[in-house]
């Protein structure tokens, strides 16, 4: 299986490029086309789907989007192209926040989703996702602690998401600091409702 293409950009459309390495153009599904320039270097991590009639590759920008595309495409009924489609439609956080929250509107929103799908989507995956979150990667071991500790609470991934959001907003705390911001903001958040 092919992992990544390291090479230059092509040539591109709208959902695709072609990323030249060593004098062979590779043909590429991408959701990001829009943040793509002719002759730029790139590394795409891929996908490779195999059917009866067809071999296609598919590329994400980074290894949490590529396996989060893994979990959208074990969902019954739901294809590769329409998982791209998701993803260059909106963010994998904002559709793990939609997933971990039950938000059938947003997702039936993406093209190619509709309310069976939608509610398949979030069956099939709702509390699967905290490892694919690509926002959480990027967030301070302490940050990344706080978060742990408010799963450990009770608290949905959909709530926690944004708790580290907000917490992500002030610099060098403890954990403990950052647990307590986050505790606020989601008590804030519930006497609102």
């Amino acid at each position: 299986m092919i992992a990544f293409i390291k090479g230059t950009i092509a040539a591109y459309g709208p959902d695709w490029l072609v990323i030249e390495q060593n004098g062979i153009g590779w043909k590429v599904f991408y959701p990001h086309t829009e943040a793509i320039h002719l002759n730029e270097t790139v590394q795409i991590f891929t996908y490779m789907h195999i059917t009866e009639n067809d071999v296609s590759l598919f590329g994400f920008e980074s290894q949490e989007e590529h396996d989060f595309f893994l979990r959208l495409i074990s969902v019954k009924g739901l294809g590769p192209k329409t998982a791209i489609n998701m993803l260059s439609h909106t963010t994998s956080s904002r559709l793990i926040t939609s997933i971990e929250q039950g938000d059938v509107n947003l997702l039936k929103s993406m093209p190619g989703i509709g309310a069976k799908t939608a509610s398949q989507i979030i069956l099939d995956l709702k509390g699967k996702l905290i490892h694919t979150n690509d926002a959480k990667e990027s967030y301070c071991l302490e940050i990344n602690d706080a978060c742990e500790a408010l799963k450990n609470l009770g608290y949905k991934q959909g709530e926690i998401i944004q708790a580290a959001k907000v917490m992500s907003e002030s610099n060098s705390l403890s954990t403990e600091e950052y647990l307590k911001i986050g505790l606020q903001f989601l008590m804030k958040k519930k006497v609102g409702r």
